[in-house]
């Protein structure tokens, strides 16, 4: 006969109810030492430090994906971006179907059409659009876009439209850029015997500049001048 007494099973709940109190008691008893061991300021900051965090990691998805602030290295757009200005990149500007238009100022990866290597950004405004004959010069100086002359009020003063001469028809996906400082810009001109001719293609934009952002005196919106809406498709161009 066996001489070891079964312990009833109430006996077991007893045992498991009296262990869980025990056992949050001691966590109550961790959790207050490691209160204990934090710096005093802790409490009365961790909220205000998480929503500085918060505020930082949004403000990198931002920068990263929406908005992208770029200052300008040189005085190549001078008439409407001066050096050292920041300007606000919309990166969106150009997907989910939309592209670059004329009278654009936009900033681009220059690497294959302005550097062979190591890609700098580049800060410039479009002058034609894939399909676009721009031509320098008419008779009073001016440029054309599919026959149609630009007056560009924007151009740094003193400045002509262009003092090298150029006609070429752009090609489809890419982009004739000018600075608006003319006599102080190296862009599409500067490179019409490169491959592209000097165009930039549409896939290595970063996004349109909307506006000046800093200095706070020199605020600024970025619109499309109006001259650009008067140029024509290109001859042969189906709307």
């Amino acid at each position: 006969m066996d001489t070891e007494a079964a312990v009833p099973e109430r006996d077991r709940s007893s045992a498991a109810d009296q262990a869980e109190p025990e056992e949050r008691s001691r966590s109550v008893v961790l959790r207050t030492r490691l209160a204990r061991s934090l710096p005093l300021w802790w409490a009365d900051w961790r909220r205000t430090i998480l929503l500085a965090l918060a505020a930082v990691a949004a403000l990198l998805l931002v920068s990263t994906f929406v908005v992208q602030p770029f200052q300008v290295p040189s005085g190549s757009m001078e008439g409407t971006l001066r050096i050292g200005d920041r300007v606000l990149v919309d990166k969106l500007a150009y997907r989910f179907g939309g592209t670059p238009r004329r009278g654009d100022v936009i900033v681009f990866d220059g690497e294959g059409s302005f550097t062979q290597r190591g890609g700098t950004d580049f800060v410039k405004r479009v002058i034609g659009v894939g399909g676009d004959r721009v031509t320098c010069c008419d008779a009073q100086g001016r440029l054309l876009v599919n026959g149609h002359p630009l007056d560009e009020t924007y151009l740094y003063a003193g400045d002509t439209p262009s003092r090298v001469r150029f006609d070429i028809v752009v090609p489809d996906g890419r982009l004739w850029v000018m600075g608006d400082h003319r006599d102080d810009s190296r862009d599409s001109r500067d490179h019409l015997g490169d491959p592209g001719g000097g165009t930039v293609p549409v896939g290595r934009v970063i996004g349109r500049a909307e506006w000046v952002g800093w200095p706070v005196g020199h605020w600024t919106r970025l619109r499309r001048p109006a001259t650009f809406a008067a140029v024509p498709a290109p001859a042969g161009a189906h709307g």
